[in-house]
């Protein structure tokens, strides 16, 4: 018999579950089929909780999450897991997006999520293109600074042939000059 799964999450320390755990009891999660990660847990182990919930499901069970925020940081990581539950037969119920309740068991609420997967692919090709105009404008800047791709910003200025830096009690042969940096002694 397909069954309710819930996951709620907190992320600070001086917030408390008691209203997400509520918010799923309602939605008809029982008790013992509740997961929870609270803010006190280790980074080592922050997603025990939700690893534990993905592993009770099996086909035709649903999760349940009180906000989609709990579930993921970014989007792409929720459609990625919204996907790989799809997979599995299993649905993903968020009793508050926006206002409204999104269960990707129904025609409705799966075309939310595939809004979203491309809203999610829109954003990534406009960040890609941010990053690649920012990398053509800096190029542009340093041929028209001289030509220079490279500028020597930290550091003291480059020694002449005659100042060789010591290094270990001798001195930099003239062919790495410039290449090394000096040995410190403990």
């Amino acid at each position: 018999m397909p069954k309710l799964i819930g996951y709620a999450r907190v992320s600070i320390r001086q917030q408390g579950a008691d209203r997400q755990e509520a918010d799923l009891r309602a939605a008809g999660v029982r008790a013992d089929d509740v997961y929870v990660d609270r803010a006190e847990a280790t980074a080592r182990d922050s997603s025990s909780a939700l690893d534990a919930a993905l592993r009770a499901l099996s086909g035709g069970d649903t999760l349940v999450v009180p906000t989609l925020d709990r579930l993921g940081r970014s989007t792409g990581d929720l459609l990625r897991l919204a996907a790989e539950l799809r997979a599995e037969g299993v649905a993903l119920r968020v009793l508050d997006l926006d206002g409204a309740e999104v269960d990707t068991s129904t025609p409705t609420g799966s075309m939310m999520f595939a809004v979203m997967a491309a809203l999610e692919r829109m954003e990534s090709e406009l960040t890609r293109e941010r990053v690649l105009d920012s990398v053509s404008r800096r190029r542009a800047s340093r041929v028209d600074d001289g030509g220079s791709s490279r500028k020597r910003t930290d550091g003291p200025a480059q020694p002449s042939g005659q100042e060789l830096p010591e290094v270990a009690g001798g001195t930099h042969p003239p062919a790495l000059h410039g290449l090394t940096v000096p040995i410190k002694r403990l």
